[in-house]
C-alpha cells in the first residue's frame, strides 16, 4: 500500500500523521502517478486548518497534502489521450501530492520536457503558473510598470521574473531584509509597511499601470490607491478585498498549456523556480512547518522514491 503523508482532522500540526492507504484508482481523465517530487505550499496548511476556497468541495478526511506534483506515468483513467505508462510529467494534485502514488487530471497535467529537474517541475504548478496567469490576464504591454505587492513569496519570485521578460517595468514590495534579493529580479525595491503607497510614488514616480496583489489586508487597500484604473487590479491573496477595491481575483486557468508554457521558460534560463531546500517524504512535517512558521525562502519540495 502506499504511504502518504495526511491529516485525519482539521486542526493543527497535531492532526498530521503517514498513513498507508489503498493504491489509488484513476477515473475517468485522471492519471495514477508515481510521484518523484511535490511542492510545499502555504494553501497545504491552510487547508488542514479547514480552510476552502468558496464553492470548492468539501475535504474528505483522512486527506492526503500537497497541491502539486511531479513523476512518472503508472496507469492512465479511461478517456485520456496523449499519456502512457513511462511518461514523466507534473501538473495540479488538487489533494494528494504528498505520496508515493496520487492521482493528477489529465487536462492539467503536462509532460515534464527533459531537461527540467524534478523538483523544479514540482514548484511549478502552484506558484509559477498562477503568476503567468495573473500576468497573462493583465496584458500588459512593454514597457508598462506593474507593481508587486508581496514580491518575496513564491508567486512574487516568479511573477518578477517573468514581467521582466515580457518587457515590463517592475517594482516590489517586500521587508527590507529582502531588498537584495528582490533587486536579484530586476525589480525595484519599496519596503512594505505602513506608508508603501508614497514609497511607490517615489519610486515610480511615472505611476504604475497595474497592481499585482500578494497580501491582501491593508496592504492592499493603500496600493489600490495608486490605479486610477481599478479593473488592472489583480489579487491572489483577497478575492474579496479587492472586488471591494474595483479589482479581481487572479483567475486560475490550470491548463497543460500554461505548465508548458512555464516549463519552456525555466528551460530557458528565464524563470528560477528558486528550490532553496528539499526534504524526503519522510520528513514532510518539517517541510510543511518551514512553510507554515514563515522561515523558508524560496520553495521547498518534497523528493519521494
Amino acid at each position: 500500500m502506499p504511504t502518504a503523508y495526511v491529516h485525519t482532522a482539521f486542526g493543527g500540526p497535531e492532526t498530521e500523521s503517514f498513513a498507508d492507504l489503498p493504491r489509488p484508482v484513476p477515473g475517468p481523465g485522471r492519471l495514477l502517478v508515481a510521484v518523484r517530487a511535490a511542492g510545499v505550499n502555504p494553501v497545504d496548511w491552510k487547508r488542514r486548518t479547514g480552510y476552502r476556497r468558496a464553492g470548492g468541495p468539501a475535504t474528505e478526511l483522512p486527506a492526503v497534502f500537497g497541491s502539486e506534483a511531479a513523476g512518472v506515468v503508472v496507469e492512465v483513467g479511461p478517456d485520456v489521450e496523449g499519456f502512457a505508462p513511462g511518461d514523466e510529467v507534473f501538473g495540479h494534485a488538487g489533494n494528494g501530492g504528498y505520496a508515493e502514488l496520487t492521482l493528477l487530471p489529465a487536462a492539467g497535467t503536462a509532460h515534464k520536457p527533459a531537461a527540467l529537474e524534478w523538483t523544479d517541475a514540482a514548484a511549478l504548478p502552484v506558484a509559477a503558473a498562477t503568476a503567468y496567469d495573473a500576468l497573462t490576464w493583465l496584458a500588459l504591454p512593454e514597457g508598462a510598470t506593474v507593481l508587486v505587492n508581496g514580491v518575496g513569496g513564491g508567486v512574487g519570485v516568479a511573477a518578477a521574473q517573468i514581467a521582466r521578460h515580457q518587457g515590463l517595468k517592475v517594482v516590489g514590495t517586500a521587508s527590507e531584509g529582502k531588498r537584495a534579493f528582490t533587486e536579484s529580479l530586476g525589480a525595484v525595491h519599496v519596503a512594505s509597511g505602513p506608508g508603501v503607497a508614497d514609497r511607490v510614488r517615489a519610486a515610480a514616480p511615472g505611476g504604475v499601470d497595474a497592481v499585482l496583489d500578494l497580501v491582501g489586508g491593508e496592504p492592499l487597500r493603500e496600493v489600490a490607491e495608486l490605479l486610477g484604473d481599478r479593473s488592472r487590479l489583480v489579487s491572489g491573496a483577497d478575492k474579496d478585498g479587492a472586488v471591494r477595491l474595483g479589482g479581481s481575483a487572479i483567475v486560475r486557468e490550470r491548463t497543460a498549456a500554461v505548465l508548458d508554457a512555464v516549463a519552456a521558460l525555466v528551460v530557458a534560463g528565464v524563470l528560477d523556480p528558486y528550490v532553496t531546500q528539499t526534504f524526503p517524504l519522510a520528513e514532510a512535517g518539517a517541510a510543511l512547518r518551514a512553510v507554515e512558521e514563515g522561515h523558508a525562502r524560496g520553495k521547498i519540495v518534497l523528493t519521494v522514491g
